[in-house]
């Protein structure tokens, strides 16, 4: 059996409607308004038009708003 383990390793992720797509293998990725680190096992919340994502519902409402004043 063996286990992977990634410590600290970027993905990159190509966002989709349900679901993401893993282009490059990593263990988290950026929130593109806190800027805090989201594992991917946490990750709920991005965008697909924008192919961002998002730590929590308050950092993807805020991305919408301002999305919507544009």
């Amino acid at each position: 059996m063996y286990i992977l383990i990634m410590l600290n390793k970027l993905a990159k992720l190509k966002y989709l409607a349900n679901n993401f797509e893993i282009i490059q293998e990593g263990d988290h990725v950026i929130c593109a308004v806190s800027k805090k680190k989201i594992p991917l096992e946490k990750l709920n919340y991005w965008n697909v038009n924008e192919q961002e994502a998002y730590f929590s519902y308050v950092e993807a409402s805020i991305k919408r708003d301002s999305l919507i004043k544009k």
